[in-house]
């Protein structure tokens, strides 16, 4: 598995989590910043992913 999909699906988890407390808290700053931790967290998984793919494509 590659470390970007790993990476990834952390960041979207802290991602979650921050956009979570800005939501609580009324601070529009952190539910920003977390929605957008979370999207690059999707981006870099994705990213792995297909890595992954290309490694078994080239395995075969």
């Amino acid at each position: 598995m590659d470390k970007n999909r790993i990476e990834g699906v952390a960041k979207q988890v802290k991602g979650s989590v921050k956009e979570a407390i800005g939501k609580m808290t009324g601070d529009k700053r952190i539910e920003l910043e977390g929605m957008a931790e979370k999207n690059l967290g999707k981006a870099q998984a994705k990213s792995g992913e297909l890595a992954d793919k290309v490694r078994d494509k080239l395995e075969k």
